[in-house]
């Protein structure tokens, strides 16, 4: 019998975020000052894994991921997380409405 794998990553994968849409929302410039500094690409290491409870008792899984540009690590949801050698499809293959 199989078990279901419980993380898509393993401690010390190498990871990115997700592209996000760099949608041109702002109008205002110190609103758009905040978007551009927001909509940075970030680069890490997993080094470890977490599991909480939502408020139903639904197990959620978290990966806790040393990013380059900080000092200690930050739990996230493991959707929001793609490895470094996806990250070139996924930023081609990402619409923006509009465009």
């Amino acid at each position: 019998m199989t078990t279901k794998r419980q993380y898509f990553f393993d401690v010390g994968d190498r990871i990115a975020e997700r592209p996000k849409l760099h949608a041109l929302l702002a109008v205002r410039q110190e609103s758009l000052a905040i978007v551009q500094r927001n909509s940075t690409q970030r680069y890490g290491t997993v080094v470890g894994h977490a599991t909480k409870l939502n408020k139903r008792g639904q197990r959620i899984k978290f990966l806790l991921i040393q990013w380059d540009h900080l000092k200690s690590p930050m739990e996230h949801a493991q959707h929001r997380i793609c490895p470094i050698d996806q990250l070139a499809e996924l930023t081609k293959n990402i619409s923006v409405p509009g465009e």
